[in-house]
């Protein structure tokens, strides 16, 4: 009987090792997905008539250590992340060619006068009221579309809070 047992108890644990299934981690050493990032406030401005660039703006949160590396729309022909300096003087702005640091757990706000994404070749003037699809890209977490308001910048100092 004993025998008999340890037979049955031996063809059990041979049949878990069946090599046609594959092995599978335990639930703790499945891998996490990669780290989000979030994006609230996005807005393009307005441009005239004829202008082959527009400026859009966005705060992105990231879940862990991130770089917003650049991105894409349909509206124009590259998504670039720009930055203003000052240089001699005078205010420039630059593309950041390495990307824009978005630290774990902060709110990183692009606004007009600071890092801001920039649409070069735009296909047709950014019209107030109309949205806009912006996809970012980053070095680590998946891409991500927002859908940007083109509107003008609120005025700084008004009090909107009951409008």
């Amino acid at each position: 009987m004993k025998i008999k047992l340890a037979l049955a108890a031996a063809a059990l644990s041979l049949t878990a090792c069946n090599p046609s299934e594959p092995a599978k981690a335990p639930a703790a050493e499945t891998p996490t997905a990669t780290a989000a990032v979030s994006a609230t406030e996005a807005w393009c401005r307005p441009s005239p008539n004829g202008a082959k660039a527009g400026g859009c703006y966005v705060t992105l949160t990231a879940a862990t250590d991130d770089r917003l590396t650049g991105g894409s729309t349909p509206r124009a022909g590259s998504l670039q992340v720009h930055e203003m300096k000052t240089e001699n003087g005078m205010m420039k702005m630059a593309e950041m060619t390495a990307g824009l640091p978005l630290p774990a757990g902060q709110d990183v706000a692009l606004a007009p006068g600071g890092n801001h994404l920039m649409l070069i070749g735009l296909t047709a003037p950014l019209i107030a009221g109309e949205t806009v699809p912006l996809t970012l890209q980053f070095a680590s977490a998946p891409t991500i579309t927002v859908q940007a308001q083109v509107r003008q910048p609120a005025m700084d100092g008004m009090d909107h809070g009951a409008h």
